[in-house]
């Protein structure tokens, strides 16, 4: 089945020619004009791709990615007007993917695309490849327990609220236990495609996981920073 991109534009021509060109490349695409629409489209369709722009009526891009954080590991590539530094901060800290700034060259944004796409492809086969030769649905340190097969994890006993994305990260740290990978490693490899952009996304997931996870957040025994290289995961 062709992969769904649904794209969140309220600039009516930008998201005829998005479409249009999309479905050129065979997917099948979706189209929102404001935010309400943006989320009302995303859990329906529940697509492999968001083009989200920022300035959008009513609840702009940023709150229509955090709320769909919430719910969905979708990658999300945000479209914006402005190449302001906080922008792409602000954007990472809600957990978008990847930014563009128009105007962007279309074979660009479909390059861009292709690749994001490509990356979650392959990431999805080796994360059910390990599920599938595993001897055990799920990973144990200690008190802390990822169940594979619920994709839930639990701290003494206690589910843990995780959102999509952190869950991920934690089960890609888990089976790379006592390695240290770089945030451009774990970016490629969890997030799906050819990162080009800010990898402070690593850094603003680590805290949230050791905000959850860690008995003390400030001193993490769990998720360790390697200085100059990345993190390492102790259990």
């Amino acid at each position: 089945m062709p992969e769904k991109i649904l794209i969140v534009e309220d600039e009516v021509s930008l998201q005829e020619t998005l479409a249009y060109n999309l479905h050129r490349q065979g997917y099948e695409v979706e189209t929102a004009g404001d935010g309400n629409a943006a989320l009302e489209a995303a859990r329906r369709i529940h697509p492999d791709l968001i083009l989200l722009d920022i300035m959008l009526p009513g609840i702009d891009g940023f709150e229509v990615c955090r709320v769909l954080r919430q719910e969905m590991s979708t990658p999300v590539l945000m479209l914006t007007a402005r190449d302001d530094e906080i922008d792409r901060v602000v954007g990472l800290e809600v957990g978008a993917d990847d930014y563009m700034v128009k105007p962007f060259s279309m074979r660009e944004l479909i390059a861009r695309v292709k690749a994001m796409l490509r990356r979650v492809r392959l990431i999805r086969q080796e994360m059910g490849a390990e599920v599938s030769v595993a001897t055990s649905q799920s990973l144990t340190f200690d008190d802390l327990v990822l169940d594979l097969t619920r994709r839930e994890v639990r701290l003494k006993e206690q589910v843990v609220a995780i959102k999509p994305k952190e869950y991920e990260l934690l089960v890609f740290l888990g089976n790379h236990r006592g390695q240290v990978l770089t945030r451009e490693f774990i970016l490629e490899r969890v997030w799906g495609w050819d990162y080009v952009g800010d990898s402070r996304t690593v850094d603003v997931h680590i805290r949230w996981l050791r905000e959850k996870i860690e008995p003390d957040p400030a001193n993490p025994v769990r998720i360790i920073t390697v200085r100059g290289a990345g993190y390492r995961f102790e259990g």
